[in-house]
């Protein structure tokens, strides 16, 4: 299975070992709850779903790696205590609590989550000392003398053997006490998770070209190559780091995170094109409306991997700023709630302290930020919004000691009008980034046609979580045009295999197939084929009024 398949199963899992009875009691009990054990090849994204699963089921989350523990750090310390038993006192020896059991409980308190995940990487990796203890935590879930608090669910990971040689092979006899998962790496089910995350376009329009590039491993004697999920993520973040920087992104770079010298090599060349492109079309110009007639030639002649890389410098520029816009979006209606608290308060009592208000909203939007941190589900959105609540106070206490009104109600005056600059910002912004979409599909649909180039666009702005969520509240006529259209299929992946299967791309040549060739023309009959057959029912986005009138 793929990361998201085994997502779907790893989440209906803990949701079914979290049902409890009328009385309060978990329904399957802790003994018969089977720890959970991916298993599948280095940086496919293991770690990183689970993070999700917490977040969308608003548990906890505790993440270790057994490969650095011992017998005494995972099962704790033996210690003399005296013990009266019948009348008679006795010397006996017993076990201080585990510090991966201590970390739970320090997680339930800090972040107020009873119930939640202890998640246990490469736990088939564990020292030699620790592991006929093992068999006892995944049947029982006891480290030493002390049990996994129960609603927190175990699940495990490790690589296969040919990947970690550190690796020692379950027996059948500790299997049969897991719910094994096995995942193999899967690029139409990472490119939705690339899209959410915002990883770089160039990295993303690269691996539709290349898609046998995406996962790599080689593990001989004679050399280590490697390239995987993880690798690109983190490729996209320096790339982003040295594009704002001024640093110049070469192989040297991108050698330290894709480490299999032809890959490396092979996107570097198209990295320096992807800039080149971006500077010969001008996508901001395309954007604004105003691009100039030898832009709009070249995009009509260009090939196919031209095509997809300017669709890609297109979403690169949009993507970003719709995102920090919806982040605006949603810091502002926290914002909105927690100031109709605060102007309630000063309309009943005008000589309530604006100032110590503000203070107190900060606090706890610091407290909110502190507990979904302690929880392990923290958001880069969460965090943002509740960053923007403290940003907002503190910039609004700054307003209250510089207003020279003296009652309380004309300082929150001051504070009010600073909310509504913020609001009249957001706004103004995404007035301009709906033109710059509608400015966008018209350049398409003009330059590079209404069929696979739009379907492409479409898709990538309905797998694109801000995105979507941008166009179902500010509506998009262009975009209800051709969703409509191309019937866009519910399941992802059936999609994303739609749009690959129509492309075609001579690794060698890297051009796009002659007008008129076998292969093409092949191409164009199941594309055609494929557009008659799709799906019926549309992905709805659950839009405004405003965007179901369009």
């Amino acid at each position: 299975m793929n990361i998201q398949e085994a997502k779907k199963q790893i989440k209906e899992a803990i949701s079914i070992y979290l049902k409890k009875d009328s009385y309060g009691n978990y329904r399957i009990p802790i003994e018969r709850q089977r720890p959970i054990f991916l298993i599948g090849a280095p940086g496919i994204g293991k770690t990183a779903i689970m993070s999700q699963i917490a977040k969308e089921l608003d548990i906890g989350l505790v993440a270790y790696s057994m490969t650095h523990h011992t017998r005494q750090s995972a099962l704790g310390l033996p210690r003399i205590v005296k013990k009266n038993f019948k009348g008679s006192e006795y010397v006996v020896s017993e076990y201080t609590m585990s510090e991966i059991i201590a970390k739970v409980y320090e997680t339930i308190d800090k972040s107020g989550k009873e119930e939640g995940i202890l998640f246990l990487d490469e736990i088939n990796c564990v020292s030699e000392t620790l592991t006929p203890s093992m068999l006892q935590f995944l049947q029982y879930k006891v480290f030493g003398s002390h049990r996994v608090p129960e609603g927190w669910v175990v699940v495990t990971a490790g690589n296969p053997p040919e990947y970690n040689r550190s690796v020692h092979e379950f027996d059948i006899v500790t299997l049969d006490r897991l719910k094994v998962m096995e995942i193999e790496p899967d690029y139409s089910a990472w490119k939705k998770y690339a899209r959410q995350q915002g990883v770089h376009s160039a990295i993303v329009t690269y691996l539709d070209i290349r898609r046998d590039d995406f996962y790599k491993v080689s593990n001989s004697a004679d050399s280590v190559s490697y390239v995987t999920a993880r690798g690109w993520e983190d490729l996209s973040e320096a790339i982003y780091m040295y594009e704002e920087s001024g640093f110049a992104v070469d192989e040297a770079l991108v050698s330290q995170y894709i480490c299999d010298r032809h890959v490396a090599g092979e996107f570097i060349t198209y990295y320096d094109l992807y800039r080149k492109y971006d500077m010969d079309y001008q996508v901001r110009d395309i954007l604004d409306g105003k691009e100039a007639p030898e832009t709009a030639k070249r995009a009509r002649e260009a090939g196919l991997d031209e095509r997809i890389t300017l669709l890609g410098l297109i979403t690169e520029a949009l993507s970003p700023r719709i995102r920090k816009n919806m982040e605006k979006r949603d810091g502002i209606r926290n914002l909105q709630k927690k100031l109709g608290a605060i102007k309630s308060a000063v309309q009943e009592n005008e000589n309530a302290d604006v100032k110590a208000l503000l203070s107190d909203m900060a606090a706890e939007a610091q407290d909110a930020l502190d507990k979904a941190e302690a929880a392990g589900g923290l958001t880069i959105g969460e965090r943002n919004e509740n960053q923007y609540v403290i940003a907002f106070a503190d910039e609004a206490v700054k307003k209250t000691e510089l207003s020279s009104a003296a009652g309380q109600p004309e300082k929150f005056k001051a504070v009010e009008e600073e909310y509504m600059n913020r609001v009249r910002e957001m706004e103004s912004d995404a007035d301009t980034i709906s033109s710059q979409l509608k400015n966008a599909f018209a350049f398409i649909k003009d330059n590079l046609g209404e069929g696979n180039e739009m379907l492409i666009f479409v898709t990538e702005l309905t797998f694109d979580p801000a995105s979507a969520r941008f166009i179902a509240e500010h509506g998009s006529e262009e975009y209800n045009e051709y969703n409509k259209k191309f019937m866009l299929y519910e399941r992802n992946a059936e999609l994303m295999e739609q749009v690959q299967r129509w492309r075609h791309y001579d690794a060698h040549a890297g051009q796009r197939d002659p007008a008129g060739s076998g292969e093409k023309a092949a191409a164009d009959e199941e594309e055609n084929a494929l557009r008659k057959n799709a799906a019926v029912e549309t992905i709805k986005l659950g839009g405004t009024d405003k965007n179901k009138q369009n």
